[in-house]
């Protein structure tokens, strides 16, 4: 199942708006169940560079020994980090097809993102829906175990 954004399927990367870094989304079950979390599009790696990049560099000061990569993520494919919803899906009890994949909204840098993540999860009260939502925290301060539910 690719992702829904805005009632339009997105399967590819240039389908996002401009200067997007990632987005917040809601994967769920067939069951209804769902997860709310956010990620981004590209990711960035410090590679050393090449010999020949190395002999390129003149002048004074500190030669550089590595450069940053940027990589698209693996978006398309992705539905979650819970580890919960993890175990269903190895354990054949959830297959990838059933999950619906739901845009929530973009964001359009690292904390712009957080925040949208942060606004939905307490919007929607996830923490105290664990029924509804395999969410258990939020920003690794908020844990559903520590609300009088």
């Amino acid at each position: 199942m690719n992702w829904l954004y805005n009632n339009e399927e997105i399967t590819d990367i240039s389908q996002f708006p401009p200067n997007t870094f990632g987005f917040v989304y809601e994967v769920s079950t067939p069951k209804g169940k769902k997860y709310i979390g956010k990620k981004v599009l590209y990711h960035n790696k410090k590679t050393k560079l090449k010999k020949s990049e190395l002999a390129e560099q003149s002048g004074r000061g500190r030669r550089a020994l590595h450069k940053i990569v940027s990589k698209e993520s693996d978006w398309k494919k992705y539905y979650g980090s819970n580890k919960h919803l993890k175990n269903q899906i190895t354990e054949g009890e959830v297959t990838l097809e059933s999950l619906g994949k739901q845009i929530i909204e973009i964001g359009f840098n690292k904390k712009h993102l957080t925040y949208l993540e942060t606004k939905y999860l307490f919007q929607l009260e996830v923490l105290e829906k664990p029924d509804e939502y395999y969410n258990d925290n939020i920003l690794g301060k908020f844990f559903t175990k520590d609300l009088d539910i």
